[in-house]
């Protein structure tokens, strides 16, 4: 996938079909012709997915979607949204009902306990960095390796905070107003992000998942438009890769290429110029509240009306947190300023990416444009992964409150705090198994996978579906 000044082409699903289904050696047409894929009612035999009889020669009681194949790599899912119809999608009221009500409300003193845990862990760490100064000093290059890991352990433990300060925004952490949106915009400041304007940009995510023209963040690029203001052509650039390099060499290129422009470019750019935002919207600045350049819906700009004042409100956090850096590396040196606080917040920018991208990015995850999407289908595209077997003991999952094992239930109402969010995800995963969407691949194993195949997508039917045609199967 490419990085693009509008879009950084962004999503993470996995497919792989069992028992050879797909495999050009035993099917040679199946990626040829129009397929029914019938994942979500449990993996048929190759003979239905294909078109022929099932047992008894019985229509099944569900049609799954038909599909050209050909280019579509398959994941953990195995294929399952992409079986998916637009009939398959209950109303949002349905999905409300089988959640417990309790689900819905947030405990304010809950609340702030978990906040106290993440504020601790963060402060204990910084203690331990402030305290190593003395005894290596990060303006000696032979410290970088110490300091690499302090930033990488600090940031993985104030990510916790970015995910409360995140429920802030949502309104999950309280039923006090002005409790919540102070707890909310002080964090959000601390990691330079402005509040109001993202809760209002992150609403708007939530509204528009995989949505191809309104999407907000990890919209991918679209192969059927020509589009101008492209830095480069994803499908050609990876291609032109992999001739230069070799297949096998080529690909690790372009997967690193990608992993570091999301990882580490890809949150500063999208704050600044919308990169991964969706084309008709415009470019968009997180800090200042009109549109870059002029988008193709007005009436859908980012910061519309009132929320203008509240971009603005909201700088007012951002430069005095980036005055005082400022300040700081004048006084004790870049280096000090960097080690305690800039490492330790590009490793919270990463997570964050990371999480985003893995959420509604894989191989066989599609898109879908404003004829054929609506919320409750674009927040059941959302994936939940095993983050509880990131470590061996569940720790990061933990010290993250589950942002990425029950994402699902968060997307479909994001006022669910997430100490609730497992009640709710055990509700919709027991009521709607067909539509749920959840990927058992190793999370490094997953974002490998969609750094290296999810460059571009193309329209098939009402879907559009990541294009891999020319990457072998096993280079995924």
């Amino acid at each position: 996938m490419a990085f693009h000044p509008r879009a950084v082409a962004t999503l993470v699903v996995a497919a792989t079909l069992n028992a050879d289904a797909f495999a050009p050696s035993s099917l040679p047409m199946a990626r040829q012709q129009l397929t029914r894929v019938d994942i979500a009612t449990g993996i048929p035999s190759a003979d239905v997915l294909v078109g022929g009889s099932n047992d008894g020669n019985k229509e099944p009681e569900r049609k799954g979607a038909l599909i050209d194949l050909d280019g579509i790599k398959f994941s953990g899912l195995k294929g399952k949204a992409l079986s998916l119809t637009h009939e398959d999608f209950p109303d949002s009221g349905t999905v409300r009902k089988v959640i417990p009500a309790d689900c819905f409300e947030p405990e304010t003193a809950k609340s702030l306990g978990y906040l106290s845990v993440s504020v601790i862990g963060t402060v204990l760490c910084t203690a331990f960095g402030i305290n190593a100064l003395s005894v290596l000093d990060p303006a000696q290059f032979w410290t970088l390796p110490f300091w690499l890991a302090y930033s990488a352990v600090t940031g993985t433990v104030a990510m916790g905070l970015w995910v409360l300060a995140h429920e802030c925004g949502h309104g999950a952490f309280s039923k006090n107003r002005k409790l919540q949106d102070t707890v909310g915009y002080i964090l959000h400041s601390l990691f330079l992000v402005p509040y109001y304007s993202w809760q209002r940009s992150h609403a708007v995510h939530h509204r528009y998942t995989n949505h191809m023209e309104l999407g907000e963040t990890h919209v991918p690029e679209n192969m059927n438009n020509e589009d101008s203001t492209a830095l480069y052509d994803s499908i050609e650039l990876r291609k032109s890769i992999m001739d230069q390099f070799g297949e096998e060499t080529g690909i690790k290129v372009w997967g690193g290429l990608q992993a570091f422009l999301h990882l580490i470019i890809g949150w500063p750019a999208y704050l600044l110029i919308g990169a991964t935002g969706g084309p008709d919207r415009g470019r968009t600045n997180h800090y200042f509240p009109n549109p870059l350049t002029e988008p193709k819906q007005p009436k859908k700009e980012l910061f519309p009306g009132n929320w203008k004042e509240k971009v603005y409100q909201s700088d007012i956090g951002v430069a005095f947190v980036a005055a005082a850096a400022l300040a700081w590396a004048v006084c004790d040196g870049p280096a000090e300023m960097m080690a305690l606080y800039g490492g330790p917040l590009i490793v919270v920018n990463a997570w964050l990416v990371l999480y985003t991208w893995l959420q509604h990015t894989d191989v066989d995850v599609p898109h879908f444009s404003d004829n054929d999407h609506n919320f409750v289908k674009g927040a059941f595209h959302t994936i939940d992964r095993p983050y509880d077997k990131l470590d061996p003991w569940g720790v990061i999952d933990f010290l993250h409150h589950k942002i990425g094992s029950t994402h699902v239930a968060h997307h479909y109402d994001s006022t669910i705090p997430h100490y609730k969010a497992q009640a709710a995800t055990d509700a919709i995963t027991e009521n709607f198994p067909e539509i749920y969407l959840y990927d058992p691949t190793p999370i490094p194993e997953a974002l490998w996978r969609v750094c290296k195949g999810c460059a571009a997508v193309e329209k098939r039917g009402e879907y559009y579906i990541w294009n891999n045609k020319d990457v072998k199967d096993e280079l995924l």
